[in-house]
């Protein structure tokens, strides 16, 4: 039986050609999680569609679902699509994989949902804002899908810490290889950055925490934003 939703605000992610005029769309919806939907003849040159599923647009989707792949029957723009040039087309497409590869599909996390449309509303600011949405949101991702950082409200911002998958921040002496100051570890449980330094430690734990969820398989679009940077 066919499970038909109508109106669901939802994020596109990424879309592909698929067959002769339609697309297969990566949905991200506030209610339904990740979805694969059809987007029937979607690409063809009167279709209302084509210049509506766009990234960084709110949406309002409307599909039918039969198993893990859905068809789209309706879409409508919920709000204006982000204005993202240069490097912060890159910043959304970070997000957008990130989520692609660590989302099982149909899967609902609302509050990951909030977090999504307030981090990618700050790409288009200030180069440290823009950085800092996305450490809370590789943050609070990780919080989402069970492989949230430890880290209590017992460190000590003068102290240096190593960090343990399994128990979170030790204490070692300063300079060891690999620590993280205290307060780099504080801000990033508080999301509040002060300094270059903070930022740099916390998108390093950051990094090595998303990489122990990717299978091995490294994400595509921050090699993309190296070679272009060249």
């Amino acid at each position: 039986m066919r499970e038909r939703i109508a109106l669901e605000p939802a994020y596109l992610l990424n879309s592909r050609p698929y067959q002769d005029s339609s697309l297969l769309l990566e949905a991200y919806t506030r209610s339904h999680g990740r979805l694969g939907l059809v987007a029937r003849g979607a690409r063809g040159p009167k279709s209302k569609l084509r210049g509506l599923l766009q990234p960084f647009a709110p949406l309002l989707l409307s599909w039918s679902m039969a198993g893990e792949l859905g068809t789209l029957s309706g879409a409508e723009a919920a709000g204006p699509p982000l204005p993202l040039q240069g490097e912060r087309v890159f910043y959304g497409w970070y997000l957008n994989e990130l989520m692609v590869r660590l989302l099982q599909r149909q899967d609902a996390h609302p509050v990951l949902f909030e977090a999504y449309a307030l981090a990618i509303q700050q790409l288009p600011g200030e180069m440290e804002a823009a950085q800092d949405a996305l450490r809370i949101f590789e943050r609070d991702l990780l919080a989402e899908i069970g492989y949230g950082l430890l880290l209590p409200d017992e460190l000590q911002a003068e102290l240096h810490y190593r960090y343990h998958a399994e128990h979170g921040p030790m204490p070692v002496a300063a300079g060891v290889a690999g620590s993280y100051r205290g307060i780099s570890l504080i801000e990033l449980r508080d999301g509040l950055f002060s300094s270059a330094l903070a930022r740099s430690e916390c998108r390093r734990l950051l990094r090595e925490s998303i990489a122990a969820q990717l299978g091995g398989r490294p994400l595509e679009t921050p090699r993309l934003l190296r070679e272009m940077r060249k």
